[in-house]
């Protein structure tokens, strides 16, 4: 998997363990995060695929 895929999967998890605190401490910033997840979370599946069709 290259880099880029690495590093978006890392926010995505990132982003989605601030969703949980923020969704926990009763913040709606949470939507945010959740956002954010869901954008490094379409990145992740776009360059891992793009690596499997490029090998």
């Amino acid at each position: 998997m290259p880099r880029l895929a690495h590093f978006a999967l890392i926010m995505c998890l990132l982003a989605v363990a601030a969703a949980v605190v923020s969704f926990v401490n009763g913040s709606w910033l949470g939507i945010v995060w959740v956002l954010l997840a869901g954008i490094t979370s379409n990145m992740w599946w776009y360059y891992r695929r793009k690596a499997q069709a490029d090998a």
